[in-house]
């Protein structure tokens, strides 16, 4: 797919890796829907030049009336949609034997049945179009799992399962559908860990680091750019998932 003047849609997309990608897709010439369950700040929005192809939609992807809304205003303001990233997601950390029913129900209901919420307004405008692509930002847990991390793993494993089935459904109508697993990377989830948990997580990479969120963002145009890969997941982890 050629991104020049296609619009993109990130959900999660006023911090952290949702808005490297958000900014990736704009570099590569597509007009970016941003989105955050509050209003985008400002100074978000300024990081966008060009105000022309720039649009900020607030909702929460796990109210499906509101993902539905958010479709809605994209298609309404730029008339088309055809590329939508599944980025918005949340954790409740906590060990399986005491986590409450509504802790574990929470990161369920925002990374995979928020994304579905999202995609599929999303996917009927994409099929009318008969062009399309869906990125869903999945994890490495969904992988190899983590420990306090039951919730989200069974979330993130799920986007999984959902990527490669619509991959199969939609495929006929030209709309591909792929998934990233990220690994550990430098956003605001990781600075808050403690340097001797950091220093013990980068000891269990084979490349010794964290990743950016450039370098998770850089896969995300890749696969939208790219028109013959579907039904894939790429993890982007530093060989986390090997080991």
């Amino acid at each position: 797919m050629d991104l020049q003047n296609k619009t993109v849609l990130v959900t999660g997309s006023t911090r952290g890796i949702g808005l490297a990608i958000a900014k990736a897709f704009y570099q590569a010439g597509c007009r970016v829907v941003l989105n955050g369950r509050k209003n985008v700040p400002e100074q978000v929005l300024a990081e966008f030049t060009d105000s022309q192809r720039v649009f900020a939609v607030t909702g929460d992807v796990a109210d499906a009336s509101e993902a539905q809304e958010m479709v809605a205003q994209a298609l309404a303001h730029f008339g088309q949609l055809d590329i939508l990233v599944n980025n918005a997601g949340i954790t409740r950390d906590m060990l399986a034997n005491r986590m409450t029913l509504e802790d574990f129900k929470a990161p369920i209901e925002t990374n995979l049945i928020g994304s579905f919420n999202v995609t599929q307004p999303a996917l009927k405008a994409m099929y009318r179009a008969r062009s399309g692509c869906i990125i869903n930002i999945s994890s490495v847990v969904a992988l190899i799992g983590n420990v306090g991390q039951v919730n989200y793993a069974a979330s993130k494993a799920g986007l999984i399962g959902m990527t490669k089935t619509i991959a199969r459904e939609a495929a006929r109508r030209n709309v591909r559908c792929n998934a990233i697993t990220p690994g550990m990377i430098e956003t605001d989830m990781v600075a808050v860990l403690s340097e001797k948990t950091q220093e013990k997580l980068k000891s269990e990479i084979p490349l010794g680091h964290f990743g950016q969120p450039d370098e998770v963002a850089q896969t995300a145009v890749f696969l939208a750019e790219n028109d013959y890969v579907t039904g894939q997941v790429i993890t982007v982890d530093g060989g986390l998932a090997m080991v």
